[in-house]
């Protein structure tokens, strides 16, 4: 039986948790999600396909909270000069993204949006009647231009060094994904 130290408890980063399982840190990016230890790239992209932002998260994290750390990250370039547009014309997101949360953040800064609504929510709005509120937009032809992002995630993971994460820190995966994507552009 080996004794405890103190200040070597199992909250110290690189010891082990109670579980057993080593503790990740925050800057690694990796969560426990079904498929075992995994990361989750969150992308923004425009209508043509080409990728705006990315962002990079442990398996375990939601799509949702991630949303404004990605809108915050789009920078179009004017053709005119100028600061860059950071504003896109509009947003196509999955049902992932459907909150009240998101879409007032879109409603606020007057970006139109197509996100469809999940079923609970649905269900929810609907048993509280009038008060629940009318059921937001949304237009199925202009959703079905969603697939081009799922197309570039597709492609994005052909590359080997991004379906299989080899780096141990997350903003080199991040800087690998990048230049996948500059790669891939050309």
């Amino acid at each position: 039986m080996r004794g405890h130290e103190e200040g070597n408890g199992p909250h110290v980063p690189g010891q082990t948790r109670t579980d057993g399982l080593a503790a990740e840190p925050d800057d690694h990016a990796l969560g426990r999600s079904r498929g075992g230890l995994t990361t989750k790239l969150h992308l923004a992209a425009d209508a043509s396909g080409h990728v705006l932002a990315v962002t990079v998260t442990g398996g375990q994290r939601g799509d949702a909270p991630q949303f404004t750390t990605i809108m915050g990250r789009i920078r179009i370039a004017r053709t005119s000069g100028g600061r860059p547009r950071t504003r896109p014309a509009h947003v196509i997101t999955d049902r992932a993204y459907s909150s009240r949360t998101i879409r007032g953040y879109l409603r606020r800064r007057q970006i139109p949006h197509t996100i469809p609504e999940k079923r609970d929510q649905a269900g929810h709005r609907l048993r509280r009647g009038s008060v629940g509120g009318r059921p937001p937009g949304f237009d199925r032809d202009r959703y079905k231009r969603r697939h081009k992002i799922e197309c570039r995630i597709g492609l994005l993971k052909q590359a080997r060094a991004v379906a299989t994460r080899y780096d141990k820190l997350a903003i080199r995966y991040e800087a690998t994904v990048q230049l996948t994507l500059i790669r891939q552009s050309l």
